[in-house]
């Protein structure tokens, strides 16, 4: 071998060094090939919808002293088994259930029973276009949708989705001064 193919050779294998973890990261991302499920979401990104300030909610929303993480679903269908379904999810969550709120969307003529402890209710005003019966929401600290989940969704894939998020997102530490 010649000194300029030496050269060559050593020239293609830098390149290929750099340039084969992009081409195999691009196929793992188009593909789906080698991602862990243990990692991904159950639920959707839901950048489509409004910050929770902007949805055309009607009755007394929740003092904002207590912000934090928002599981708020709709209770247009089979609102008593939902209620009971997301308060044992919000139960599940242990320690860290003080972390998280509940918010129960009514549609605009049901009645139903009382609300279940933690739960805070409320009624559409009017169905936004991005709303469906049964759907459920996570909301952020700051009220962004950051998951979605169709209607019927195993609740098992919420407590995941919710458990990561609160994990990946610790409580700030508060200082006490004396």
């Amino acid at each position: 071998m010649t000194y300029v193919n030496r050269q060559r050779l050593k020239l293609l294998t830098l390149i290929a060094v750099f340039a084969l973890p992009l081409l195999v990261a691009w196929v793992m991302v188009e593909w789906r090939v080698g991602i862990p499920d243990a990692r991904t979401a159950h639920g959707e990104l839901k950048p489509d919808v409004p910050s929770l300030g902007a949805w055309p909610l009607e009755g007394t929303r929740p003092p904002a002293a207590d912000d934090g993480w928002l599981l708020a679903f709709d209770c247009s269908l089979d609102c008593d088994q939902m209620a009971d379904q997301w308060w044992r999810l919000h139960r599940a969550l242990g320690k860290d259930a003080t972390r998280v709120r509940r918010l129960r969307i009514d549609a605009a003529a049901q009645v139903s029973a009382d609300a279940l402890p933690g739960e805070t209710r409320l009624r559409w005003a009017r169905e936004p276009g991005w709303q469906a019966p049964g759907q459920v929401w996570i909301l952020s600290p700051q009220g962004q949708a950051v998951l979605g989940y169709r209607a019927g969704v195993d609740p098992y894939d919420v407590l995941d989705d919710l458990k990561q998020l609160l994990r990946m997102n610790p409580e700030p530490v508060v200082r006490v001064n004396g």
